[in-house]
């Protein structure tokens, strides 16, 4: 059997209706798997590829717990399991520590960090009767380098990588493996979109975004979402089957300090 082949598993995806969700799901449901997806908001564009691949779509707020339970206890009633759970639904949020309001801050970590918790809390009994599954968090290079314009984004970030690794540490007896991929800049995601579109000037707001990656520099453009959901697929699949309570890098190389001055 192919390493990447899901023939028989149910997936969960939270933000499935665009960027790096969209793309995660669409990669899934290919290699086989049933998928059911969860956003706030759906895209009429999707509506034909989503049926074609049978991705199941409902509506989700993942700050309201019960419908984040709805989504994973109802896609693990119709199929009679769950297998895996991507956890990507998440907002942004700049600003310094005198700018942040107490409503932002709820925002950004309930979003980021108390719904990707309960989410693996809705999760675990299924993956745990199914023999075991996986469980991918969206993070951010954020998680691995704070960075200064947006600290409380860095923080909820931080914190799911090290929710990662202590859920990665807490249920291998129960063979559930816990990763979370660290993506930036992304091209074609809700948030690089708004913060392009909120430049004075767009083009020269994404030429700056591509310099602070040294890869990215080099290729000339943005990580795309079809990338990131290709390293969530290796993580959800048997390759990755000892591969556990790890933070994937996917950023061009901007996590990684200071790039060179180019020549």
């Amino acid at each position: 059997m192919p390493v990447h082949e899901l023939a028989g598993r149910t997936a969960v995806v939270t933000g499935g209706a665009n960027g790096i969700g969209r793309a995660t799901a669409i990669r899934l449901a290919r290699c086989g798997a049933r998928v059911f997806v969860g956003d706030r908001v759906f895209r009429s564009e999707n509506d034909s590829l989503f049926r074609e691949l049978q991705i199941a779509q409902s509506e989700c707020d993942v700050c309201q717990l019960p419908q984040l339970q709805r989504l994973i206890d109802g896609a693990a009633d119709l199929t009679g399991r769950l297998d895996i759970l991507v956890s990507n639904a998440g907002i942004t949020l700049v600003g310094q520590a005198d700018e942040i309001t107490e409503q932002q801050w709820d925002a950004c970590l309930d979003t980021n960090l108390k719904a990707a918790f309960f989410a693996a809390s809705y999760a675990v009994p299924h993956l745990r009767r199914a023999g075991g599954g996986a469980i991918v968090y969206t993070a951010s290079n954020a998680g691995l380098l704070p960075r200064a314009h947006d600290p409380v984004y860095s923080i909820s970030k931080l914190a799911l990588v090290g929710l990662t690794r202590s859920l990665g540490l807490s249920h291998s007896v129960d063979r559930i493996r816990v990763n979370c991929v660290c993506p930036g800049p992304v091209s074609g995601t809700g948030i690089m979109t708004d913060d392009l579109a909120q430049a004075a000037d767009p083009e020269a707001a994404a030429r700056r975004v591509i310099a602070a990656s040294p890869i990215a520099r080099a290729l000339g453009r943005m990580v795309t979402p079809e990338e990131v959901a290709d390293a969530i697929l290796y993580l959800v699949s048997d390759a990755a089957m000892l591969v556990t309570g790890t933070a994937i890098a996917i950023d061009g190389g901007k996590s990684l300090g200071v790039p060179p001055v180019a020549s």
